[in-house]
């Protein structure tokens, strides 16, 4: 898919997150975006019963009679997206091209919830990485704001090999300095060689107790469904390490399909110990459809 169709798509998205919105807000999932804090609103005269602990003693003292300060729950929350856009993200989907590849349906989930989200009238940011962190969008609001980010998003191309995931969640972490709804999106292949990349599990972990966070693992068919091709050349797009896999051979395919059944498994429990929710979203699904029945599970 060119840079031109992958941006037509992506911004028909706007009319599809209209309706997606009061799904992926439904229920009780709109506790998620409204926030968990509270600030001030007003102050108004001591009444009989209220909290002592409320009483607002300078404008007590300004007024010579006591005043108490009125909060309101705070009503909106920062959507935060961090996108993978490191080498193998920009596989999958080869053996069919109707299907897009990995960074393609990152972008399109991506869009879904920026748009959604401003649809509910949140906050959006963005942070985007490869071997390195290569962009920033501090929370904003506006049509323009999101067309931005996504607009960027389209023209990313990968730095080169690594994986800066847990630079990435770390950033995360430091920049929201409130409770925020995080959604990563990666394949969440990362070399230990890279020390980038080193440390994500954790890293996970650290942004989970502090924040709402929504792991979204773009797999692709491929992944646990190897096909009879013959003797061919892989390479992997992580590490540049080149070899001949015998597809040919039963054995073969069903330790391909073992290994990435066992990463799997393994990247879900990492999730759940973080305290982050998992989603598994393939290059072949439709993403609008997986993305409202995850929301609607939640809820």
């Amino acid at each position: 898919m060119d840079r031109r169709e992958l941006l037509r798509k992506i911004t028909s998205f706007p009319i599809t997150a209209s309706g997606l919105a009061e799904d992926l807000l439904a229920g009780d999932y709109r506790s998620v975006f409204k926030g968990q804090g509270i600030e001030f609103d007003e102050a108004r005269h001591y009444e009989i019963g209220d909290d002592v602990r409320s009483i607002d003693w300078n404008a007590s003292a300004r007024f010579g009679t006591p005043y108490v300060k009125m909060y309101r729950e705070e009503r909106e929350l920062t959507v935060f997206i961090i996108l993978d856009a490191s080498a193998s993200m920009h596989t999958g989907g080869s053996m069919n091209r109707a299907i897009c590849n990995r960074f393609e349906q990152g972008s399109f989930a991506a869009a879904l919830v920026a748009f959604s989200a401003e649809e509910a009238g949140q906050r959006v940011g963005a942070l985007f990485f490869d071997r390195e962190i290569t962009r920033i969008f501090p929370p904003k609001k506006g049509r323009r704001h999101i067309l931005g980010i996504l607009g960027t998003a389209v023209g990313l191309r990968t730095g080169g090999r690594g994986s800066a995931l847990g630079t990435a969640l770390a950033g995360a972490g430091r920049l929201l300095k409130r409770r925020s709804l995080v959604v990563v999106i990666s394949d969440f292949f990362s070399d230990a060689a890279h020390q980038a990349g080193a440390g994500w599990e954790d890293e996970l972990g650290v942004l989970a107790r502090k924040h709402d966070v929504i792991a979204v693992n773009i797999t692709d068919p491929l992944d646990t469904d190897f096909p009879d091709a013959g003797f061919i050349p892989v390479e992997d797009p992580e590490t540049g390490i080149k070899f001949h896999a015998a597809s040919g051979f039963p054995s073969f395919r069903s330790a391909w399909s073992r290994w990435h059944e066992d990463r799997a498994k393994y990247w879900e429990e990492v999730c759940r110990r973080a305290g982050a929710a998992p989603l598994f979203l393939s290059v072949a699904d439709d993403a609008p459809a997986v993305l409202v029945r995850f929301f609607r599970g939640r809820a």
